[in-house]
């Protein structure tokens, strides 16, 4: 396997066909789209969860009846949707039966790396901290949370009082902040795989929520985890570069060839004579579904699914639609190209802007898809946690 230029022989797989695929494996063409949340999440591998409005905006676009309920019943209720901190160290929501693989293959090297600055903080910036304690206080935490079932931090700090001590961050700099212990080691809890969010105190845009136990999952070897999880990507993301694999997992070079050797991932040509991988027997062509049009929240998995992104996504229109961090505001699809974006005004009303010529037709197919946004979420105000600077020029 190599990421330059393949040699002759290698099928081909074009922008066109890249773009049919996510119409069709992303449940955003409207034939495709899916009856339950689960569906949604295994389609594209997890939604982002670290804006508590993607996991539900992202989901109801792929739903064939959307609903802030029926994406609550698989985070609340039946809990078949998990928020891991993961791939990139960013918060995605998985499926149960997924969320072993993501776990062992890259939430805990984060939870690691998570317990290691947090030992750090305690012994710099609080009194009377080392490892000792941090695990004593934790085993005081989950016990605390075995009793009353669920709780937020601050309750539990009720309970485990070393919660409340807090962490004197940047002393003497104008950033000058105090942290929370409590805030910081429930984070490392969930990190680690021993609690979850529960549903909010609030709508469901809230960010004040109780934590839950988590049973224990199924150990997983970490090499068959990291294969797990690129099968996944690939089969749902394919074709992509090795450097698409890389940034997406977040792993190493290293790590990522090994995964894709693991699943026998094989070469394809893409537009430029640039080496792409799919999975064994994927190279062939898939059926172009019917037009589509979609509104995808910020930080939605597509929009945020490759590192070279020109085949769908106009290099010109990046400063609009990207922070600059590199997070996705609110984008408007037509048939795989991102060609616009949206935001949602305080009063309610939902407005986007073309920034390429797409024709009638989009525009018609958009104005479908706002409607049908505006209608399940009724009431309710979504301001994306990373703004854009199109987003906040249309809210204007």
């Amino acid at each position: 396997m190599s990421s330059g230029v393949p040699s002759g022989g290698v099928p081909s797989i074009g922008d066109d066909q890249r773009r049919a695929r996510v119409g069709r494996r992303h449940l955003l063409a409207r034939a495709e789209r899916a009856a339950r949340v689960e569906e949604v999440a295994d389609a594209v591998v997890g939604l982002h969860a670290t804006d508590a409005a993607t996991v539900y905006l992202s989901a109801c676009a792929r739903l064939a009846e959307p609903s802030a309920a029926e994406v609550e019943r698989a985070l609340y209720e039946d809990v078949s949707l998990v928020k891991l901190l993961s791939m990139r160290r960013t918060l995605f929501a998985v499926t149960e039966e997924f969320a072993p693989y993501v776990s062992s293959a890259a939430a805990r090297a984060i939870a690691v790396k998570e317990r290691a600055t947090l030992v750090k903080h305690l012994r710099e910036f609080a009194e009377g901290w080392d490892e000792p304690r941090l695990a004593a206080t934790e085993r005081a935490v989950l016990a605390a949370l075995a009793v009353r079932g669920e709780a937020t931090t601050s309750e539990l700090a009720e309970d485990v009082t070393a919660l409340r001590e807090t962490m004197l961050m940047a002393q003497g700099k104008p950033y000058e902040a105090r942290q929370s212990v409590g805030s910081r080691l429930l984070r490392l809890l969930a990190s680690d795989g021993h609690v979850r969010r529960s549903r909010p105190r609030g709508s469901w845009l809230s960010s004040s929520y109780p934590w839950a136990p988590v049973p224990q999952w199924p150990d997983v070897p970490v090499r068959e985890a990291k294969a797990e999880v690129v099968r996944r990507w690939l089969a749902a993301y394919g074709p992509g570069t090795v450097e698409d694999v890389k940034w997406w997992t977040g792993w190493t070079l290293g790590d990522t060839r090994r995964a894709l050797g693991d699943v026998g991932a094989v070469e394809v040509v893409l537009a430029g004579a640039v080496a792409g991988l799919v999975l064994p027997g994927d190279d062939g062509p898939v059926a172009e579904p019917e037009p589509w049009a979609a509104l995808l929240p910020a930080l939605d998995p597509t929009v945020m699914g490759w590192r070279g992104r020109d085949w769908y996504l106009r290099p010109e229109d990046v400063p609009a639609l990207f922070d600059r961090a590199g997070n996705a505001g609110p984008t408007l699809w037509w048939c795989g190209r991102v060609v616009g974006g949206w935001a949602q005004r305080p009063d309610g009303e939902l407005v986007w802007r073309f920034l390429a010529d797409a024709g009638a037709e989009a525009r018609a197919a958009v104005e479908v898809e706002a409607a049908r946004l505006a209608g399940w979420l009724g009431q309710v105000r979504v301001t994306p946690r990373f703004r854009t600077p199109l987003e906040r020029e249309l809210v204007s």
